[in-house]
């Protein structure tokens, strides 16, 4: 395959989450927001302030595909060729966890992992893989009022410089370095903040948070931890 022919693969698919994810607010609030969440930690509020792109983002309604041509950031360790991820570890809130694929419902929106004793994350899979060029993107439960704490229950006490590893397929490891953690209304989500196309290797945590609405069983905000690719070791 050409370099044009990936990078418009990349850009096919990143419109493609783009797409989906736009009603993805809506789609955790339902499943997630099952109980008060209390104790789950949050980031400062004032982690939530809107910030420019990383890189150019895609209209998540347009027709073509987009046109861009991606830059290493200065510094940024270079992307892996493109395998499925199978594990989960952060280290900082003790997490880990073998990772599901999830793809989208039949309304377009997309799948959560189901809700479970053994709570797991899961990966989208339109978007990259943890590691590719682009914004990876990993779901998972906060909490549930039949299993309690999910497996991002501790997602909010994040801070940036906490590494998050990613095992792949292909037997490597994926290394990010939290860069940001940040709480979002989920009428205000930040879509091309959050999928838009990025000139590096990036990985995006996503659950909810924020205050519990019991008459809509379901949390007010989405929390966001935004990584970057920092380093990878061979199977």
């Amino acid at each position: 395959m050409s370099g044009d022919e990936q990078h418009g693969r990349r850009g096919r698919r990143t419109m493609a989450v783009l797409a989906a994810l736009l009603v993805l607010a809506g789609a955790v609030a339902l499943v997630v927001g099952l109980t008060s969440q209390h104790h789950a930690p949050q980031p400062p509020a004032s982690a939530g302030r809107a910030i420019t792109s990383t890189g150019p983002a895609s209209s998540p309604t347009g027709s073509s595909t987009p046109s861009w041509e991606p830059q290493l950031a200065a510094g940024a360790v270079t992307p892996l060729p493109a395998a499925e991820p199978t594990h989960l570890d952060v280290p900082a809130i003790g997490v880990s966890s073998d990772l599901l694929q999830l793809g989208q419902n039949p309304d377009g929106t997309v799948e959560v992992p189901p809700l479970a004793r053994d709570s797991k994350a899961g990966w989208y899979r339109e978007s990259p893989t943890p590691g590719e060029l682009g914004p990876a993107v990993l779901l998972g439960h906060v909490d549930s009022a039949e299993y309690g704490p999910g497996v991002f229950f501790k997602l909010g006490a994040l801070k940036p410089g906490d590494t998050v590893s990613v095992t792949r397929a292909d037997h490597s490891t994926a290394t990010f370095t939290v860069t940001r953690v940040a709480s979002f209304p989920k009428d205000q989500f930040p879509t091309l903040e959050v999928y838009g196309n990025t000139d590096d290797a990036e990985l995006r945590l996503i659950t909810c948070g924020g205050a519990f609405d019991s008459a809509a069983r379901s949390y007010l905000n989405n929390i966001v931890v935004y990584a970057a690719l920092t380093g990878s070791s061979a199977g």
